[in-house]
């Protein structure tokens, strides 16, 4: 299909905005987190991803490319706008947030996670595009890979340094989100080496 659209078929590259367009919105509110948004974000990525067609290795996955988009045309949203995600739904689950039923519980996780949010925000941006594609997306390591363009020898790496570093600004900014972040690392590590 993307190697249609390439050629211009203006069909094909409809078929492919029907296809990956709910993936998209989804990526764009993860980081935007307002649906107006998202959905400006999905088109305008939709739109850079039709102008630069050209530029797309057909031998490649259409998906991970179209991520990589979305995600730079979401954090560039969301840098610009001066606003803060509270996107860290699965990352704050993952960590041990999210098990806890009490009626509390809910308002309690919320305040971490913004505070989750407001942590990842400190570091390189290439440390949040990992963390977004592998806690927020859910992708595969290998498909980060491909969002990046990298190996997947460097994706490992770069998030157990993107997590380490994560470590590091919650130990001094966020003491007492220390444990989340230790169990994060703790399911980081198990998961790195049974992938491997």
């Amino acid at each position: 299909m993307a190697r249609l659209a390439q050629r211009g078929d203006r069909a094909a590259f409809d078929a492919l905005v029907q296809s990956y367009q709910e993936l998209a919105f989804r990526a764009a509110y993860l980081i935007v987190r307002d649906e107006d948004d998202a959905a400006d974000v999905a088109q305008d990525a939709f739109v850079r991803a039709y102008r630069s067609l050209d530029a797309f290795d057909t031998s490649r996955r259409f998906r991970p490319w179209l991520l990589r988009i979305v995600t730079n045309v979401a954090l560039n949203s969301a840098r610009s706008s001066g606003r803060r995600n509270a996107a860290t739904e699965r990352l704050a689950r993952d960590a041990g947030t999210g098990k806890d039923q009490r009626p509390d519980a809910a308002v309690e996780a919320a305040e971490q996670s913004e505070r989750v949010w407001s942590a990842i925000t400190d570091l390189p941006d290439d440390d949040q595009r990992l963390i977004y594609l592998r806690y927020f997306l859910e992708t595969s390591e290998a498909e980060a890979a491909e969002s990046i363009g990298r190996p997947v020898g460097t994706v490992k790496s770069r998030l157990h340094r993107a997590l380490k570093r994560l470590r590091r600004v919650i130990e001094d900014g966020y003491p007492d989100l220390l444990p989340y972040a230790t169990q994060l690392l703790r399911e980081e590590r198990y998961e790195s080496a049974t992938n491997t």
